[in-house]
């Protein structure tokens, strides 16, 4: 196979446009290209005349052919041999190992560890401290619809993770050599994503979808012998001479607790699994402080997003809703960017502990809301916070409690308008735009929301986004505070083995870890771990 990129074509070619211009490209006669599949569709924006970009894997007549083409374009960075993607497992087993590998946590990193594990046929146990992602819907809609929080069945806690309240992106810009990545993206189709996330560019799923999905992949797991249990939340770790030796567990059904022997524990938590955190951190598992970012929810009208970023093409069908990305250098000499962006998406209220407001954004498959939304962020580190690993939760602990105080004491998230923001003034009322954030906001003055230096690299960042997406910072566009759980603020640090630093059989990974930083990243580092865990069941080499 060849594989060509930067295939560019006008966004309503014929259907018989592409392979006539593979065809060109590579200098054949059309009888002499027997297939093509798109690897991946894109489209470049940067004149006005907006073109779609393909990258193809081409079949032609014969390997001799094949040869002398990839001979004759060797110099060209465009025509490449198309890479071997598919996956080989590291292990596999008919024999479960008497202590079988336990998986604590089913976000997007637990699941694919787990899944991982069950196809080698290690038959692992998942601990879950939420529910399954039904259940933990209608919990999640409590919050928002009624302000009752259930702090173990919410937006962060529960089967699908975090990701599964989001815009269901899949896209990352790790370095992924094996393609790994694609691993994900195909187990996902199997389980009822999309195919189409396959090869556009910039994939997402949609928390309705991604609830399907999460669901058959359990279906999946359970199938190869692995074993799920819900509401199973870790109360301690058993650590003996440097190695695990289990978990005690405690079960939120009925309050009994139990001890569950393990050798080899994947730690695929959260970033709000606060005191799990503690308790590795009282049992001397090693962590340390890191950065992170804190910050509000922008609203705009997604009208305004596409206009600016697509111009006449706004509104195609293949283009569907623009999103952005932007990030400014303030004179304080911090970082202001935006972070999870969520195109005709809403803010939504995630919070997993009581007295506390935390926003994040989310949006379904079809992204046809009237709003767009992402956080704008002031990077932040260590030095911000001083006080050791745990000093991260504790200052996002403070920013929250104060948000629901100036939200009223009811989880409404303190707003106001972009205008008003800038120049300093409280908001008393809403504008053109109308807030998504559920259970309500309240206006008010967000200058005591976030530190003094955050407010102020904030104020200088808006109007500078505005030179860069016209109508960015509109007077009438709505911030909602806060943004605070952006990463883990802290790190599980691990060798690479993929084992914590100081005790053996302990693998932290994923997003709570610090080890990825959305959907695709976690799934790829639960694959890397559930390998790692194998290679070490089977005494095997590291490949």
């Amino acid at each position: 196979m060849i594989r060509l990129t930067e295939l560019k074509l006008p966004l309503d070619h014929p259907e018989d446009a592409l392979p006539a211009l593979i065809v060109k490209t590579l200098g054949i006669a059309p009888v002499e290209l027997r297939s093509h599949t798109i690897y991946k569709r894109s489209y470049d924006a940067r004149k006005q005349k907006l073109l779609l970009v393909y990258i193809a894997d081409v079949e032609v007549a014969s390997p001799a052919l094949e040869a002398r083409l990839l001979q004759q374009f060797e110099a060209n960075p465009h025509i490449r041999p198309a890479p071997d993607q598919s996956y080989h497992l590291v292990a596999k087993v008919d024999t479960v190992p008497a202590l079988r590998p336990v998986v604590v946590g089913f976000g997007p990193c637990g699941i694919f560890a787990a899944l991982l594990l069950a196809q080698m046929g290690f038959k692992p146990i998942v601990l879950e401290r939420g529910k399954k992602v039904r259940e933990r819907t209608k919990d999640t809609w409590g919050l928002w619809r009624k302000g009752v929080l259930n702090p173990e069945s919410n937006v962060q806690f529960g089967e699908g993770g975090a990701g599964t309240f989001s815009d269901g992106k899949l896209w990352s810009q790790i370095k992924d050599p094996r393609f790994l990545g694609r691993k994900v993206m195909t187990e996902f189709v199997k389980a009822g994503a999309p195919e189409e996330i396959l090869l556009v560019s910039k994939p997402h799923i949609g928390t309705f979808k991604l609830v399907k999905v999460v669901e058959h992949m359990r279906e999946q797991i359970t199938a190869l012998g692995g074993e799920i249990r819900f509401q199973q939340r870790v109360s301690d770790v058993l650590i003996e001479q440097g190695h695990i030796r289990g978990l005690t567990v405690q079960n939120l059904q009925d309050g009994s607790s139990y001890e569950l022997r393990a050798d080899h524990v994947v730690l695929a938590l959260g970033h709000s699994a606060r005191d799990t955190f503690a308790i590795l951190h009282e049992r001397g598992v090693y962590m340390e402080a890191k950065p992170f970012s804190v910050g509000f929810r922008i609203e705009h009208p997604q009208g305004l997003i596409d206009r600016a970023r697509l111009g006449q093409h706004a509104g195609h069908p293949l283009l569907g809703a623009a999103d952005y990305k932007l990030v400014h250098h303030a004179a304080n000499g911090r970082s202001v960017y935006s972070f999870c962006m969520c195109p005709g998406g809403t803010v939504v209220a995630a919070t997993s502990e009581a007295g506390r407001v935390v926003t994040n954004g989310m949006s379904q498959y079809s992204r046809n809301e009237r709003n767009a939304n992402a956080g704008i962020v002031v990077g932040i580190t260590p030095a911000d916070y001083p006080g050791g690993p745990l000093a991260g939760i504790a200052f996002q602990r403070q920013l929250e409690s104060h948000a629901f105080t100036l939200g009223g004491g009811t989880y409404a998230a303190p707003g106001q308008l972009v205008g008003d923001f800038v120049a300093g003034k409280a908001s008393t009322q809403l504008g053109s735009v109308e807030p998504s954030y559920k259970p309500g906001v309240l206006m008010t003055d967000l200058a005591s929301a976030l530190p003094a230096y955050a407010i102020t690299a904030m104020r200088e960042a808006l109007p500078a986004f505005g030179k860069k997406i016209k109508g960015f910072d509109m007077h009438d566009a709505v911030l909602t505070g806060v943004e605070t759980r952006t990463s883990s603020p802290l790190r599980i640090t691990r060798g690479d083995d993929f084992q914590s630093l100081n005790v053996k059989g302990l693998y932290p990974a994923g997003e709570g870890a610090s080890y990825a930083g959305g959907i695709l990243s976690a799934g790829v580092d639960g694959i890397e771990v559930a390998e790692a865990v194998a290679l070490s069941i089977t005494r095997r080499l590291p490949l």
